[in-house]
């Protein structure tokens, strides 16, 4: 009766389970292990451009939380000059819309996720932390030019045992086309 069916299923779910026991394991120690992420990743920051900046406030007219703070003054041949840019990650919500509604292209989402802090003070952030650096990279998010000098990622897997570039490798593992992993 219902057994029969109920039997199926387990069977079918042991042997599911057996399958990915002998497999090859996705799982790295993080601290000490980091795969590349994505190059258009939206990472946790913002990296400023100052040179190509002009102080023309879009960014922060387009932010939908007003995290971003900009005040400028004129200076000599009608051009403006950036005192104050201060950008609130604890309440940014990384959505990307001042990226891209910086004319100038001054404006790039960062390429890192770790910048956990302790105060939230600590999570507003000046202009001068917020520079272009060694330490800061800006990902290829809405900026092809940048997201070609970028790394490969490493965290896709790749179900084509014939692919060649990018991703991890793992052992073949056929999957049926039902489920959309087959190729």
């Amino acid at each position: 009766m219902k057994f029969e069916r109920y039997g199926i299923g387990i069977a079918k779910g042991m042997a599911l389970t057996f399958k990915h026991l002998f497999r090859y394991p996705l799982t790295v120690q993080y601290p000490e292990e980091k795969l590349v992420v994505s190059r258009r990743i939206r990472g946790n920051e913002l990296v400023w451009y100052p040179d190509k900046c002009t102080g023309c406030a879009t960014c922060a007219k387009s932010c939908p939380q007003g995290n971003i703070e900009i005040a400028t003054h004129a200076a000599k041949d009608n051009k403006y000059v950036v005192d104050k840019f201060e950008v609130d990650t604890g309440r940014c919500m990384f959505c990307g819309l001042c990226v891209e509604s910086c004319p100038y292209e001054a404006l790039a989402m960062g390429y890192a996720y770790e910048c956990a802090q302790y105060r939230r003070g600590d999570l507003v952030l000046k202009k001068e932390t917020i520079q272009i650096s060694d330490a800061r990279k800006p990902s290829g998010y809405y900026r092809p030019k940048i997201e070609e000098a970028l790394p490969k990622q490493t965290l896709l897997v790749y179900w084509d045992k014939e692919r060649e570039e990018g991703g991890q490798k793992l052992n073949f593992l056929g999957l049926s086309k039902k489920r959309g992993r087959g190729v």
